[in-house]
């Protein structure tokens, strides 16, 4: 459940932050500098990424002053990483909390960096995801970036923010073609902060420079980094656990650095749960009953081919909507797009059912024949993927469904009854890859 939104007081203006968990050690979040605390917990990434890290901590998150719920900072300037420094002490002598872990994120890490470095009696230990210690080439700095590609970048930026969020293709490649994840992510960017205020940010962000911090840090240190970032390059993580005393370097598979709950973080968080706490859950492999909903376009390529490359992209980003939709309706978790169709759990079989009908009748007004195939089974949740032969189960089952039509298990049928919901036998199949023989349905 998303957290009370609290404001803590400071010096230069009110701190809108969240304080969840209860797990034996403070943990303060520090990501991005563009940030609203509120709409994270409208993502279902963002929200399971703050649950399993209140698994094994009690988590303070905030919104820096100028970003978010929080007052715009004095002047409209960004004057550096000591202002946020301030704010994050404002926030936590609000929690009530005298020392913590401090993770901070890609462009979290200056602030992170800059508070471990300053205040070592209250800083537990130090986590650096995707971080980086300045952004500019410099002589000193070689494998910072050069003056004009940062200027295309804020151009580049500026351009997208809040329209069309086209920096997932450099921060986020895994989820940069998911429909339904950039309409979530364009409201995101617009929520953090208007278009002048990036701009500003901007600049300050590529010109703050906290290297000449990093030999004075004390606390345990943590660097972690996934090896393919195309934006926050894995050279930038590299450069912090030569330069930290004692740091420990870890160095993960991916590509995708922010939001910070994109791509399989499930190993991220292990890592950070065990330098933290000295213990792994395996909460990042979560176990859970649900009903796995898969959809398909009839003929994709054939109308692709027919159509054109922009009326089709047109005619399938509509449908993507009504699937989203009729999905969030009723109260679906979208996991991915698969191209052209999408993958979905819910913890109802029947309303799992009715969204599928739902779905097919409304996408057949675009002229668009869908099919759709559902298991309720166990499943496994990998921080934002699924997995598990309940997964492939409704795969297969799908691949029975006839065009404009709907296919189920012989579990989702008898788990229905009593519904309104009315089924035809489809016949016993083999489910490649999967043991007997299967008793599928088709929803009248």
């Amino acid at each position: 459940m998303q957290p009370e939104t609290k404001y803590a007081p400071s010096p230069n203006g009110a701190i809108g932050y969240q304080v969840f968990g209860d797990g034996p050690v403070d943990l303060v979040f520090v990501t991005q500098w563009g940030t609203n605390i509120d709409n994270y917990w409208d993502e279902p990434s963002a929200s399971r990424y703050l649950d399993r890290l209140a698994s094994f901590a009690r988590v303070i998150i905030f919104d820096k002053l100028g970003t978010g719920v929080s007052d715009p900072i004095p002047g409209g300037k960004f004057p550096g990483a000591d202002l946020w420094v301030e704010n994050m002490v404002s926030v936590m002598d609000a929690a009530g909390s005298d020392k913590a872990a401090i993770v901070g994120d890609t462009e979290g890490g200056l602030v992170a960096i800059q508070f471990a470095a300053t205040l070592p009696e209250r800083t537990h230990s130090l986590v650096l995801i995707n971080s980086l210690a300045r952004v500019a080439r410099g002589p000193d700095y070689p494998i910072g970036m050069p003056a004009d590609v940062i200027e295309r970048n804020a151009a580049g930026f500026l351009a997208q923010h809040g329209t069309t969020g086209d920096v997932l293709i450099l921060t986020a490649p895994s989820v940069a073609s998911d429909a339904r994840f950039r309409r979530w992510y364009v409201r995101f960017q617009r929520s953090t902060m208007p278009p002048e205020i990036l701009r500003t940010g901007y600049g300050w962000v590529t010109a703050a420079d906290v290297t000449g911090e990093l030999s004075s840090i004390t606390v345990p240190t943590l660097v972690i980094h996934r090896r393919d970032n195309l934006y926050h390059r894995v050279a930038f993580g590299k450069y912090l656990a030569e330069n930290i005393e004692g740091a420990e370097w870890v160095e993960l598979d991916g590509a995708d650095s922010s939001p910070f709950h994109v791509g399989n973080y499930g190993q991220i968080l292990d890592h950070v749960q065990r330098f933290v706490t000295g213990r792994i859950s395996h909460m990042a492999e979560e176990r859970r009953l649900a009903t796995v909903l898969f959809t398909d376009i009839v003929g994709s390529t054939k109308q692709a081919a027919t159509l054109g490359d922009q009326k089709w992209l047109d005619l399938l980003g509509d449908a993507n909507r009504i699937c989203a939709t009729q999905i969030e309706r009723f109260a679906g978790t979208v996991i991915h797009t698969t191209g052209d169709g999408y993958l979905a759990i819910f913890g109802s079989p029947a309303s799992a059912v009715t969204a599928a009908r739902e779905i097919l009748d409304q996408v057949a007004t675009l002229g668009i024949e869908m099919r759709a195939g559902l298991h309720t089974g166990e499943i496994t949740l990998k921080g934002t993927d699924i997995a598990g032969i309940g997964v492939h189960i409704a795969s297969r089952v799908m691949g029975h469904a006839p065009d404009g039509g709907i296919a189920v298990s012989s579990t989702v049928k008898d788990l229905t009854v009593g519904s309104s919901i009315r089924y035809e036998p489809l016949g016993t199949f083999d489910l490649k890859g999967v043991p007997g023989e299967w008793n599928l349905f088709t929803v009248r």
